[in-house]
């Protein structure tokens, strides 16, 4: 089987980080790949030198690669479509600045992946506001009428925040001093933004229960607490201005590594493994239905991802995702009165 994966933003540094990863079988292993790469025509030439470079390689599973300014040209017949390319944050800016500048491109992703690509095509979302972005795209795919009559189902798009939850999984790790390998059931609840909800409250660390392992680091179960409320959850939510501060860009490297991660996953499922995504809700844990939240989620061999249900919830955490959400459905309202909804 040979899979077309588009991304867009290709000749961006998040782009730049996965493409070869993703050419070398990281995610498909020795299945043939076709990349479809999409850029804005002012960074054509650079795009250039990714193809050339990306030639040189030689990568065997690799068979083509096209290069386009033309939403419906990158989708078309995609399997995936990994949308890095968005108009960063500058100085000043805040989300709803963002959303503004950025609505217009997801609206008319969105609407070339709905025409263009597979129905059962996997999305994930990685240019921010991801979330809010994921929904706008969403909208206009399924208001597209497609050549096999069938409606984009607003489900096979998805938001990243599974490099939250690879953060999350590190500095849990870094606490207790134990490998990231033996740490399982860490949870992102909300947006992908610091009102993000990084929870390790249902966490195992080699099947002990994670907030165990961290009182008997931090000397009891109440300075494990204030550790997890003063220390864990801001450093994992500001963890990308932390990075944009230490090297003078944004995360790229560390992007690109979770957006393989959650696309992997989403193919061939976790066996059970629980992991961040941010997916459409259907009013699990009393998300609004149609918001796209972090939620803890398994997926199945067949690629269909489900949110875990069931988890009791106290009042801190309760707060916490609540105040998220509401930053959400901010944002949602922003997006719609802007007409991008």
């Amino acid at each position: 089987m040979t899979r077309t994966v588009a991304v867009t933003g290709a000749a961006g540094s998040i782009a730049y980080a996965l493409l070869f990863r993703l050419a070398a079988g990281e995610v498909y292993g020795k299945e043939p790949v076709r990349l479809r790469l999409l850029e804005v025509p002012q960074a054509v030439d650079r795009l250039d030198g990714v193809l050339m470079e990306l030639a040189d390689c030689a990568f065997p599973a690799l068979v083509d690669v096209v290069a386009t300014t033309d939403p419906d040209e990158a989708f078309a017949d995609a399997d995936a479509a990994l949308l890095v390319g968005a108009a960063p944050r500058q100085e000043g800016m805040n989300r709803a600045d963002l959303l503004r500048a950025n609505g217009e491109v997801f609206r008319t992703h969105g609407a070339a992946i709905g025409r263009a690509a597979k129905a059962d095509v996997r999305v994930v979302v990685v240019g921010n506001p991801a979330n809010t972005n994921a929904l706008i795209a969403a909208h206009h795919a399924s208001l597209q009428d497609r050549e096999d009559g069938r409606r984009m189902d607003p489900a096979r798009f998805t938001a990243l925040t599974r490099l939250d939850h690879n953060r999350a999984m590190s500095a849990l790790a870094a606490k207790i001093d134990a490998p990231v390998g033996s740490i399982e059931r860490i949870t992102i609840w909300g947006n992908h933004s610091n009102t993000q909800v990084p929870d390790l409250t249902d966490a195992l660390v080699d099947g002990r229960p994670a907030p165990e392992v961290v009182a008997e680091v931090c000397d009891g179960p109440a300075a494990a607490r204030d550790w997890v409320a003063d220390d864990f959850i801001p450093a994992v939510a500001n963890r990308g201005a932390a990075v944009i501060a230490a090297r003078g860009a944004s995360s790229a490297a560390s992007a690109a590594s979770a957006a393989l991660d959650h696309l992997r996953d989403w193919t061939f499922g976790t066996d059970g493994v629980r992991v961040s995504m941010a997916v459409r809700s259907s009013g699990e844990y009393g998300v609004p239905e149609g918001l796209v939240s972090s939620f803890p989620c398994t997926v199945e061999a067949d690629g269909s991802y489900r949110v875990v249900e069931g988890i009791e919830l106290d009042a801190d955490r309760r707060a916490r995702i609540d105040a998220s959400i509401a930053e959400l459905a901010s944002e949602r309202d922003e997006a719609a009165g802007l007409g991008f909804l």
